[in-house]
């Protein structure tokens, strides 16, 4: 950079910055431009400068890498959430429909005694009316309500280790 300046390097900048160079300048300034070594070094320099500034605008703008690590980590602990999940709901759904088949047994085996139960409907609100009266005769029932059970919970509980492994 050189101490002495151009007295035409005020009106060339004035031009570059409103981009009105080379096509809306007279040609006397064309002239001063191609002789002058610091008017032609604006030149240079500011050309360059825009040139790389339109280049910067039109690249696409990038999300910060903390949002991007972010959302990465989110995905990946919903992926794990939903994988413990899965195994979770097989097993709810299979204790659900074994529970759904013993209660089906159940009523099943007493559906002969549900009329008995309907006549007497006064005296079911009572607390010891609320046992049905075939539980009580019927001792194989006390064991076969427990062990079916108890069969739907180690069901579940396989169905929930087996789909773990998956």
């Amino acid at each position: 950079m050189s101490p002495f300046t151009c007295p035409r390097e005020r009106e060339l900048s004035t031009l570059l910055h409103s981009g009105h160079w080379p096509r809306a300048c007279p040609d006397d300034l064309h002239t001063h431009v191609a002789s002058c070594r610091n008017c032609s070094d604006l030149v240079l320099v500011t050309g360059a400068l825009q040139a790389a500034r339109r280049h910067t605008v039109e690249l696409p703008r990038l999300e910060p890498a903390g949002a991007i690590w972010w959302r990465a980590q989110l995905r990946r602990r919903n992926a794990a959430i939903e994988k413990v999940g899965r195994p979770i709901l097989g097993a709810q759904i299979f204790a659900v429909a074994m529970a759904l088949v013993v209660v089906a047994a159940i009523a099943i085996s007493q559906f002969g005694n549900w009329s008995v139960w309907f006549s007497d409907l006064p005296g079911t609100f009572h607390l010891t009316a609320l046992i049905p009266s075939s539980m009580s005769e019927n001792s194989t029932l006390w064991i076969i309500v427990p062990v079916i059970t108890t069969i739907a919970l180690l069901s579940g509980i396989l169905a929930y280790f087996a789909s773990e492994k998956q």
